[in-house]
């Protein structure tokens, strides 16, 4: 089948139940979507396996492709990372000496044969693509009240590579060399995981978020684009986590950024639309994000997520409404590149 010019999808999860994901997945096919995320956290490898091949099954067999995000395996966003249980000298440490509870040091050997460990799991679950979610190093302020901040990773490992790398200790604050460090870190990573991945037939899609002080945003997004195993490059211009932001402006010019670096390395794209936490009259904005993507040249546009995510905290707080203006958003850029399409078409044959 050939691929359709323009992608539409959504991110799926809280429900494990096949009876309801059956419901979901033809409500989903109905908004004439192409691709559903579903989460494998390490509560689903753990307890749900055989559920997620079902999922995965009833989503291909309603029409859709399926790719499968490593939710929380190493820490946020998503769950807590189960794996530090069995592993504690892998957590990630600030450079205070705080251990970070939840994050996996992406340096570890132990995580990494982990991880992909969790890559077979896919494979044989049926996953043909995994999405990497949102590729962070985190910081922390120093106090409410300032504007420094301490910064991961600095657990002995990474204290050992920086100091082999660059001849010296790794500083309280991080400086020009440390940034460079943690953005390589994460960079070798998923050298490492992608190529194991690809090596299964898997495809790689990821993600990475707008804000600063992660590592990874669009200022070195470059990097990651010199991967050969990563496939499709996108971000998340997420507008309501910006006080005052126009929602247009806003993803149009992350949409923009996020183009122009695909295209110089010859990457396909993702773009995400907010539809989570979305307050009550404010739903007419996921329109207006979802035409300033298409309008900024996106073609594979998703939404995080199904029904404004009513199973998480972060719940949308109408979710039938966010899922109303979800559908019509996107089947509204769906008509004008269907219009597109056509009057290509005319053009050529009604001379």
């Amino acid at each position: 089948m050939a691929k359709r010019s323009l992608l539409t999808g959504v991110a799926y999860h809280g429900n494990r139940m096949p009876s309801h994901v059956r419901d979901d997945m033809r409500e989903i096919a109905k908004a004439d979507m192409d691709i559903v995320v579903h989460m494998l956290s390490h509560t689903d490898w753990d307890r749900h396996k055989d559920r997620m091949k079902d999922i995965f099954a009833i989503t291909e067999d309603a029409g859709m492709e399926v790719w499968v995000d490593p939710w929380g395996l190493g820490g946020p966003p998503g769950d807590k990372s189960h794996f530090l249980a069995y592993y504690p000298d892998s957590h990630m440490y600030f450079s205070n000496g705080d251990m970070m509870p939840t994050y996996a040091c992406l340096n570890s050997p132990d995580f990494r044969k982990f991880i992909k460990d969790w890559i077979d799991t896919v494979a044989e679950l049926g996953g043909k693509t995994i999405i990497w979610d949102e590729p962070h190093i985190p910081k922390k302020k120093v106090s409410p009240e300032s504007e420094d901040r301490y910064y991961g990773c600095c657990c002995p490992r990474c204290k050992k590579l920086f100091e082999e790398k660059y001849g010296r200790e790794m500083p309280l604050f991080a400086d020009e060399d440390v940034e460079n460090f943690r953005t390589d870190t994460i960079v070798d990573y998923y050298k490492d995981v992608t190529a194991y991945s690809a090596s299964l037939g898997i495809k790689n899609v990821i993600c990475v978020m707008l804000r600063p002080h992660t590592g990874m945003d669009l200022n070195t997004i470059d990097k990651l684009c010199s991967i050969p195993t990563l496939d499709n490059i996108g971000s998340d211009p997420y507008w309501l986590n910006y006080k005052d932001a126009d929602p247009y402006d806003f993803v149009y010019r992350g949409t923009k950024r996020t183009l122009e670096v695909c295209e110089q390395f010859k990457k396909d794209h993702n773009i995400w639309i907010q539809t989570y936490k979305t307050p009550r009259g404010r739903e007419e904005e996921i329109i207006q994000a979802t035409h300033a993507a298409y309008d900024a040249g996106a073609r594979t546009l998703l939404a995080w997520g199904y029904m404004g995510s009513e199973s998480n905290n972060y719940a949308a707080k109408n979710p039938a409404r966010v899922w109303d203006m979800t559908v019509e958003a996107m089947k509204r850029v769906r008509a004008i590149e269907r219009d597109r399409i056509l009057e290509e078409n005319r053009k050529k044959y009604m001379k």
